[in-house]
């Protein structure tokens, strides 16, 4: 039998104790130890899972396959910087880091040291998201406008990153996944106390398509949503109910008029828990075994780069 892949674990807040709890369910997996800068906390989940706290970096972490990083995002990039001293499969929670020049400075290390770093782009695993690549793989069809939504009233546990670090990156991500490289941006936005809360992007792709992205903290409403118009489909993705419609036209010649309907085909999603996804990739990439799929320092780079654009142009507004 395989030795079990040992992966320690950095933070265990309410995001943290998620991947904890999926983690903990891994039967190849054994979470070498605990750290949190909460001791009370630390001790608490100790206990309770069996789990040792981190005593020693240095020996803790040379026994490690791989870390997994859930601090907050100001702190990745010292994480990033210590663990990678000893281990090269490192995950960390989006954003790569808070800043462009500490993302560069990170995917630079991970080229000398060649790392492995997996970004929790978490959205990638959302199995209606993978579900809406396979319809437009399946059709063969060239996305025209994909409008994506995300709203979220601002949370307590949050208060180091903007609107466009917190939420919308996860969607810079999906429009770079889907529609590729930016040519050019427009954007604008709601600063509240210096902080963006609210962020709006116009972005045309170098193919010639469009992607809109609206991201809120101001509203009390949870949204999650993408609309995509090809030319033969439009199809709807709810993310949190993991819903996908397709409405696909039909033109039906009934002597000399020719009258143009929408049939809505809904389309059922079938999958496992997004993190439990995610993570299952991550374990992968501990035992070397490739995926198309897992988002790296380079896609981290690329939507910082495109966050920081949106910020700029907003605060410059």
């Amino acid at each position: 039998m395989d030795k079990p892949v040992r992966i320690a674990l950095f933070g265990i807040g309410k995001m943290g104790q998620n991947h904890l709890r999926i983690l903990s369910m891994l039967k190849d997996v054994e979470i070498a130890f605990l750290y949190d800068s909460n001791v009370e906390l630390c001790e608490d989940l100790s206990r309770k899972f069996g789990i040792k706290i981190l005593e020693n970096l240095d020996q803790d972490l040379k026994s490690c396959d791989g870390a997994i990083i859930v601090t907050p995002t100001f702190t990745h990039f010292d994480y990033i910087n210590k663990v990678s001293d000893y281990v090269k499969n490192i995950f960390v929670e989006k954003p790569l880091t808070n800043t462009l020049e500490s993302t560069q400075v990170i995917v630079n290390l991970a080229k000398d040291k060649h790392l492995n770093i997996q970004v929790g782009f978490i959205e990638r695993y959302n199995p209606a998201v993978i579900t809406l690549k396979a319809i437009l793989a399946h059709n063969n069809h060239n996305i025209i406008n994909i409008d994506l939504t995300r709203t979220n009233k601002m949370s307590s546990r949050i208060t180091d990153v903007d609107v466009v670090i917190d939420l919308m990156i996860h969607d810079i991500d999906l429009a770079l996944n889907f529609n590729g490289d930016i040519a050019d941006i427009y954007a604008h936005g709601v600063v509240i106390d210096g902080m963006i809360e609210y962020a709006r992007a116009c972005m045309k792709h170098t193919n010639g398509s469009f992607s809109n992205i609206v991201a809120s903290r101001i509203t009390e409403k949870r949204l999650r949503q993408i609309s995509i118009t090809t030319h033969n489909e439009y199809i709807d993705c709810n993310l949190l109910r993991k819903e996908v419609f397709v409405d696909k036209q039909s033109v039906e010649q009934r002597l000399d008029n020719v009258s143009i309907s929408a049939n809505t085909e809904t389309i059922e999603v079938r999958g496992q828990e997004s993190l439990l996804s995610e993570l299952i990739d991550f374990v992968n990439m501990c035992k070397n075994i490739p995926t198309d799929n897992r988002p790296n320092q380079d896609d981290g780079m690329k939507a910082m780069q495109v966050a920081h654009k949106i910020q700029s142009i907003i605060h410059n507004a």
